[in-house]
This record gives structure tokens, sequence and C-alpha cells, in this order.
């Protein structure tokens, strides 16, 4: 299985993710590793991407994802998903993959935005990933308000009853 965390930039992914994959003792994958050196430096520059921008990273994802099924890798995936047909496309032809929704209001996000050193992501383009954001409705919605613990606490808790 692949559990895909997804939401906007500092709503926790990378941080959860770890967490939850070491819990489940599955491997992660930032989906961060996999944009391009071009991608990163316009995300640094504060200027959103393009879809032409993100086609070769959700292809890589895409890939990743299959290549984990193919070999029975249980994994873990934060990836920021924001829109239906991003999702459909990481997830196309694949058995076994759950969508997480990490979710949390604007100015909880804004603070760990602007608490985080060493991310190339511009904490000004946050109000762009909440415009290009399409809330799932397919998803675990999980409220991120709680520690990084908490949070991998309550995923695991959802996978096992859906």
């Amino acid at each position: 299985m692949v559990v895909i965390l997804m939401g906007v930039a500092g709503s926790g992914k990378t941080t959860v993710g770890e967490v939850l994959a070491q819990r489940l003792g599955w491997r992660f994958y930032d989906g961060d590793d996999f944009h391009s050196a071009r991608n990163r430096d316009k995300m640094r520059r504060g200027e959103p991407l393009t879809e032409e921008d993100r086609e070769p990273w959700l292809e890589a994802l895409h890939d990743l994802i299959s290549r984990c099924e193919q070999a029975r890798e249980n994994a873990v995936l934060a990836c920021s998903a924001l829109k239906q047909a991003y999702r459909e496309r990481l997830t196309a032809d694949s058995r076994e993959v759950r969508m997480v929704y990490l979710k949390g209001p604007r100015d909880l996000i804004a603070r760990r935005l602007a608490a985080r050193h060493g991310h190339f992501f511009d904490p000004a383009l946050l109000q762009s990933q909440f415009d290009a954001l399409e809330e799932p409705s397919d998803a675990l919605a999980v409220d991120i308000a709680g520690t990084p613990q908490h949070i991998a606490d309550a995923i695991v808790a959802g996978l096992a009853y859906s």
C-alpha cells in the first residue's frame, strides 16, 4: 500500500510522513525530492509553478507509486496533490493507494511556514496553494492541530477503519 499525505505547504506532510512511516515500518518518500532544480528555484523566488512545470514531477511520482506497487513495497509519500486531476494522475492504474488530507486553517499553517527554515518554499506562495486546493471528497481528512505523533495516530486509526 502507498499512503499519500496531501495538503498545502506547511501542513506537515514531511514531518508527519516521517513519523507515520517509522511507526508502520514503511519507506518514506518526500515528493519535494522529485522536483527539478528549476522548480525549486522558482518556488524559492516566490513564483508559483505552472502546469507545465508540474508535469514531469507528477510523472515521476506516478512512476514511484507504480514501482512501489510492483515491488509490493509499502510506502508513505508526502505530496501536495492539491488538485483532483493531480490525484487522479498519481493514482492512475493503482490498486493500493490511500489518500490522506492533512487539513488545517490558513493562520496555523502560515505560522508554521514562518517558523520553518532551510526550505525552498517561499511562504508568500501559501495563498496560491489555498487558491489551487480542491479539497478531496474521497480522502481520509485529518486535523493538523495536534503533534505529529497524534496526527500519525489519527491516520493509523482512520486507515484501520476505512
